[in-house]
C-alpha cells in the first residue's frame, strides 16, 4: 500500500500541475484583454502551487512530519470509514465533532489526528474532499487545496485593483508574490484556508456593503468566508470585523461633500464602528465557547509563558509580563504589534526560514520609517484616515499583528500566523508610497 501511494505521488501531481496551468492560461487569454490585470493571474497561480509543493516536501524531509502531513494522514480514516460505512462517514463529515460521532471508527479504520480539537477537525474534514479529488496524492492534494485559495488572494488582488490601478505591478508583489504568504499560505494548513478565506470575505463584503451589490453569489461567499474563519481561526476573524465596520462607516462619511464636516464628523463614525464591532463581538460569546474574549485574554497568557520555556531552545521572544486583564495588555500593546508586524528582524535569525522572514520584515520597516519621515507623521496619518480602504487595510493587519504577537512568543510560530497581515499592511505601504510621489513628484528609491 505504502508503495501505491509512493507511485500515485509521482505520477499525479506533474499530470494536476500541467492541466491546472493548461487551464489558467486559456483562462488568462480569455480575461486579459479586457482586464489587464489578468496578465498576473497564471504566474501567481504558479507561485501558490510551487509554494504548495514546497510545503510538502519541507514538511516530509525536513521536519518529518507535523501539521500538514497529520491533516492528509486523517483522511485515511475518513475515507477507510466511508467504504465501511458511507451513512456514519456522511455524519462525521456534517455533524459537530463529538464522542457518539467517534465511535463509528474502530481498529479497522484507525482513528483520525485532531478528533479532540473542533477546530483542527473541520480542517480535517475539508482536506479529506481535497484528497478524494486528488486521487488521495499527498501533494496533488496540497496543490488543488491550494488553487482553491487561490480564488480568494486572486479576487483581493483584483480588488486592490480596481482602485489603485497605476500599481498593479506592486500590487501583484504585495498580493501574490510574497515568499512567506506564498509558501506557508499554500501547503495542507490552516492558513491556506485563512488567507483564501479573508480574500474572499474582503472582496464580498466591498460588494455587499459598499458598493451595495447584494446578490445571492456575493451574500452567501461572504456568509461562508466569515463561517470558515469563525470555524477554524475565529481571532481572524476577530481581528477582520473592527476595521470592517470602520470601512463601512468611513465610506459613508466619504459623501459628506463638505471637508470640514467630513473632517469633524469622521472620528465620530470611526467611534460608532468600533462600538458596532464590540457589540457585534459581545453577541457572538455564547456561540464562540473557548475563543469568548476573556478566554482569549487567558490563553494568550498562558501562550505567553509555555513558549518561552525550555522546549522552544530559546527560539522565542518576550513582549514583558502581562495580565489576563486590558489594563495590563494595553501596557504591552506596542510590543504586541511590533512583534506581530516586524519579529523576527536580522538579529532573532537562528535558521534559514527564519532569514527569509527577517528579511522581509525589515524591508517592511524600512518602508515604513522612510513613509513617516518623508510624508511626516500628520500627512502620513493623514492619508489613511482620508482612504476608507487604506484605513481597513492598515487597520486589520494592525488588529491582527497584536493579537499574534500577543498570544505567540515562538518564532516558528509567529512567520506562519502573521501571514494574512502582510498583502494588507504592504499594499497599504504601497499605496502611501503612491500619495507620496503623486504629492511630492519624486520617487521614494525603496
Amino acid at each position: 500500500m505504502r508503495d501505491y501511494y509512493q507511485l500515485i505521488d509521482l505520477l499525479l501531481p506533474p499530470l494536476y500541475l500541467i492541466l491546472l496551468l493548461v487551464w489558467a492560461k486559456w483562462y488568462e487569454s480569455t480575461k486579459v484583454e479586457k482586464h489587464p490585470e489578468y496578465r498576473f493571474f497564471t504566474l501567481g497561480l504558479l507561485a501558490k502551487t510551487v509554494g504548495a509543493i514546497a510545503v510538502c516536501l519541507i514538511y516530509t524531509f525536513y521536519y518529518n512530519g507535523g501539521d500538514s502531513t497529520l491533516y492528509f494522514d486523517s483522511t485515511k480514516p475518513m475515507w477507510r470509514l466511508a467504504d465501511q460505512n458511507f451513512t456514519a462517514f456522511l455524519e462525521v463529515m456534517f455533524r459537530s465533532p463529538g464522542p457518539e460521532v467517534f465511535s463509528y471508527f474502530n481498529t479497522e479504520t484507525d482513528w483520525p489526528a485532531y478528533r479532540h480539537d473542533h477546530h483542527s477537525f473541520f480542517v480535517v474534514k475539508i482536506v479529506t474532499v481535497f484528497a478524494f479529488l486528488g486521487g488521495h496524492s499527498f501533494i496533488t492534494t496540497a496543490i488543488l487545496l491550494a488553487a482553491a485559495s487561490f480564488s480568494g488572494i486572486w479576487k483581493l488582488f483584483r480588488f486592490f485593483y480596481s482602485y489603485y490601478p497605476s500599481i498593479s505591478d506592486q500590487l501583484a508583489i504585495a498580493v501574490l508574490y510574497i515568499p512567506s504568504v506564498v509558501f506557508w499560505g499554500s501547503g495542507i494548513l490552516k492558513d491556506t484556508l485563512m488567507i483564501g478565506a479573508i480574500g474572499w470575505y474582503t472582496y464580498t463584503f466591498h460588494e455587499v456593503f459598499i458598493r451595495r451589490r447584494i446578490r445571492f453569489f456575493n451574500t452567501f461567499m461572504l456568509l461562508f468566508s466569515s463561517y470558515l474563519m469563525l470555524a477554524i481561526k475565529p481571532y481572524i476573524f476577530f481581528a477582520v470585523l473592527p476595521g470592517s465596520t470602520i470601512w463601512y462607516v468611513g465610506n459613508i462619511s466619504a459623501y459628506i461633500e463638505n471637508r470640514s464636516l467630513r473632517m469633524m464628523v469622521t472620528p465620530m463614525l470611526v467611534i460608532i464602528g468600533l462600538a458596532l464591532g464590540y457589540l457585534i463581538l459581545d453577541s457572538m460569546q455564547e456561540q464562540l465557547g473557548q475563543y469568548r474574549f476573556d478566554n482569549i485574554l487567558k490563553k494568550a497568557v498562558v501562550s505567553q509563558r509555555d513558549q518561552q520555556s525550555e522546549h522552544y531552545q530559546g527560539n522565542s521572544f518576550n513582549i514583558g509580563e502581562f495580565d489576563d486583564n486590558i489594563p495590563s495588555i494595553l501596557g504591552v500593546s506596542h510590543k504586541a504589534v511590533f512583534a506581530g508586524m516586524f519579529r523576527p528582524t536580522l538579529l532573532d535569525v537562528k535558521n534559514v526560514v527564519m532569514l527569509l522572514a527577517a528579511l522581509e520584515n525589515t524591508y517592511l520597516l524600512l518602508l515604513t520609517i522612510l513613509l513617516l519621515i518623508k510624508l511626516r507623521v500628520g500627512r502620513f496619518f493623514k492619508y489613511i484616515f482620508q482612504d476608507p480602504l487604506l484605513l481597513f487595510s492598515v487597520l486589520f493587519a494592525l488588529f491582527f499583528a497584536f493579537s499574534v504577537g500577543l498570544a505567540t512568543s515562538n518564532f516558528g510560530s509567529l512567520v506562519r500566523l502573521r501571514i494574512p497581515s502582510i498583502p494588507f499592511y504592504l499594499s497599504a505601504l504601497f499605496v502611501l508610497r503612491m500619495y507620496y510621489e503623486k504629492y511630492s513628484g519624486k520617487k521614494l528609491g525603496i
